[in-house]
Formats: C-alpha cells, sequence, structure tokens
C-alpha cells in the first residue's frame, strides 16, 4: 500500500487511475507519493517516507529540485499532456492582436445603450477590421510538444510557419509538418517574422532573451506572444517597443503589474493551461509515472533524474540506488553484492547531469545490513528495494 498527498486538487479523472490500494493522506509527512499543481514546495520539510513528487503540469519552479534530488526523491511534471489547451490559446491570442476583437468588445459595450448602435458599429468598425493571419509570417521559438502543435495548426490556416528550436528531438522533429522552415539562427525569425511566439524552458540561458538588443531585429510592426514563462521576457524593453512602434502588440497569459493595462498590451489571467481537459490529462499522466516509479522504479519525465525503465520485475528483489554522478560508484555496488554472495542478474545505469541511478534485479533481497552498507558509500543519496517476485 503507498500513501499520496495532494497539495493541490487534483482532477478527479486522475486520482481514479490509482490502484484501489492506494491510499489518499491528508499527512504529507506520512506519504511515499505527493501530487501537486501550483504550491510552492520550497519551504516544505520532506519526510524520510517520501519517495516521488509529480507536477501535474510542466512548470517545476514551484519545487525544490536539487534538494530533492539530494534525498533521493524523484521530481516529475508531465510535458504535453496540456500543450492543446496551450496551442489553442496561442491561436486565439494571434487572432485577438489581429483583428483588435478586444477593443471592438469595449466599444460594444460602451455604446450598448446607443438606439443607433447598428448604423454606428459600421462607421466605427473600420478601427478594429485588422488583417488576416493567412499569408503573414510565423515565427516559433521552441519546437516541443507546444511549440509544435502550434507550428502545424498555424500551417493549416495558411500562414508561413518558421521554426527555431537547437535542441529539437527527433520525436519532435517528427511531429512537426514538413511545410515548417526550420532555421538555424533565430535572428532569422527576429527579422522575416510578422508574428513571433515563444515556447522554450525558462533556464538561465533563456531568461531575458527577448531583450532591446532581440527586439531592435525585428520587424516594424511585429506581434510578440508570450505563454510560456514571463520571464523569458523583458517587458520593459517591450512596453518601449510598443511605444516606438516596432512592437504593435504583446500578447502574454502572465498578468503583472508592469503589462497589465498597459497600451499595445493584451494580457490573459494565465489560462493556458487550465482547460478542464488539459488538468485531467496532467493529473492521468501524473499519476501514472507515480505508480510506475513506486511500484518497479522506473523513471519517465523526471526533471531531477534520468529516464529509466526496466519494465516490472521478474526477479526476487530490485535494487534502487540514488547517488553522484561519479567514477567508482558502479563498482563499488557490485563488488558490494559480490561480498554479500547475491547475484546480479540485470542492471542498467543513467545519469542527468549531477545525478545518477542505477537499478539492480537481484536473486536475493539484501538484508537490513547490506542495505546500510550502499547506503553508507560515499556519494549515494538513497537506497530502496522495490518488491519483486
Amino acid at each position: 500500500m503507498f500513501q499520496i498527498h495532494c497539495l493541490n486538487p487534483i482532477s478527479r479523472v486522475g486520482l481514479e487511475k490509482l490502484p484501489e490500494d492506494y491510499v489518499i493522506t491528508q499527512d504529507a509527512d506520512a506519504a511515499e507519493g505527493i501530487l501537486v499543481r501550483s504550491a510552492s514546495m520550497h519551504e516544505m520539510e520532506f519526510s524520510k517516507n517520501l519517495l516521488a513528487v509529480a507536477r501535474a503540469g510542466a512548470g517545476v519552479n514551484n519545487i525544490p529540485l536539487d534538494r530533492c534530488a539530494e534525498q533521493g526523491i524523484v521530481v516529475f511534471n508531465t510535458p504535453g499532456a496540456n500543450a492543446n489547451g496551450v496551442k489553442e490559446l496561442v491561436i486565439a491570442g494571434m487572432l485577438l492582436a489581429a483583428r483588435d476583437v478586444v477593443d471592438g468588445i469595449n466599444w460594444v459595450k460602451s455604446d450598448a445603450e446607443d438606439p443607433g448602435i447598428a448604423k454606428a458599429a459600421e462607421k466605427e468598425k473600420k478601427k478594429f477590421a485588422g488583417t488576416e493571419l493567412e499569408g503573414k509570417k510565423l515565427g516559433v521559438i521552441g519546437l516541443g510538444a507546444i511549440g509544435a502543435k502550434v507550428a502545424n495548426t498555424a500551417i493549416s490556416l495558411g500562414m508561413e510557419v518558421y521554426g527555431y528550436d537547437p535542441y529539437l528531438s527527433v520525436d519532435a522533429a517528427w511531429s512537426l509538418s514538413h511545410s515548417v522552415r526550420h532555421v538555424l539562427n533565430v535572428d532569422d525569425i527576429y527579422g522575416d517574422c510578422d508574428y513571433i511566439t515563444i515556447h522554450v524552458p525558462l533556464l538561465d540561458s533563456t531568461k531575458g532573451m527577448i531583450d532591446e538588443k532581440a527586439i531592435s531585429k525585428m520587424k516594424d510592426g511585429v506581434v510578440l506572444l508570450n505563454f510560456a514563462r514571463d520571464l523569458l521576457v523583458k517587458e520593459e524593453d517591450v512596453l518601449k517597443g510598443i511605444e516606438s512602434g516596432k512592437i504593435h502588440r504583446y500578447v502574454s497569459d502572465f498578468p503583472n503589474l508592469t503589462t497589465a493595462g498597459k497600451k499595445g498590451c493584451i494580457v490573459i489571467p494565465h489560462l493556458g493551461a487550465s482547460t478542464e481537459e488539459s488538468e485531467d490529462n496532467c493529473a492521468k499522466m501524473a499519476v501514472k509515472q507515480l505508480i510506475d516509479y513506486l511500484e518497479n522504479g522506473n523513471i519517465a519525465n523526471s526533471v531531477n533524474y534520468p529516464s529509466c525503465d526496466m519494465g516490472v520485475c521478474l526477479q526476487p528483489a530490485r535494487v534502487a540506488i540514488f547517488h553522484k554522478n561519479i567514477a567508482n560508484m558502479i563498482s563499488q555496488f557490485t563488488s558490494c553484492f559480490g561480498k554479500n554472495g547475491i547475484n546480479i542478474n540485470d542492471m542498467t545505469n543513467k545519469s542527468k547531469g549531477e545525478y545518477a541511478y542505477s537499478m539492480l534485479d537481484v536473486a536475493a533481497a539484501p538484508t537490513e545490513e547490506m542495505m546500510k552498507e550502499l547506503q553508507a558509500i560515499d556519494g549515494v543519496y538513497r537506497v530502496r528495494i522495490v518488491k519483486g517476485l
């Protein structure tokens, strides 16, 4: 039996995927797994019981990743589960920027009591008419799950689409329409595109990537869309770009005092992944990953440990070891098993940055004393036994 604690309300559709012997607990210290959406975990102290945190969503800035890694706590996210919801809002954002729908609706509201509103509308509508998307050039920076969907949909709308992603994965490449033009220099997007949308993670290397220098390279009258992370854009520089006429519209899903209500800014109240379907998909994916890890030790879509999959354990025991990614660790593990007379039938070792993960399927369950020996090896963060046959 495993106990699961929910830090946020989690979709019932996802929780229903938990096996019958899993229990939802209100006591975080008793839980082996935590499900979370946006609640901050940075101030939390983690009990020794906690094995994994599953984030029902993509962003993990609310979770202390390194601290979790050093305690042998796997942190999962759910990339792509909310991609369709975000994609649809990005397309809506482009349409709102192109046709000035928001100001048009506000004009109708302001003249709602005018008996001659229909006639007045015929005179006023030219102010809000705008342009069409068909034939315009869209630059997509980041071609992951969301960026690829945006690019493909824009192609179907008749746009000319350019994509930039120096780390384009094979899976993402297969999912892209052959009509998307893959460029190798982001400056090509800045200089050629009428619309630019950002879909990259927030890293030290991407923070503030859309700044005064980048904006200066863009076409006059560009529409800039940010549905990824607010800190990717230096928004004070965007406001200067709007004032100068370089930027026609800035569409953002992140309300703040810098852009809310400002000229040329269309700010949406963080609705990108908030659809019922997205929340259901994220919850189902998070629960599935959590179950596979707790029961089998397999890791998929972790942000602090490498992906690692040995299927279901068909041996008497599986030993999972979290450790530093340094030399001579595997030899120390195998030596410990050999010294204790336990044969290793299968094993794997994967690494991700400073952290590594090893799984060993063995012919007999280690004793408590042997587990202490493994845990005492310098560089080991955590050792756990996954039940086998």
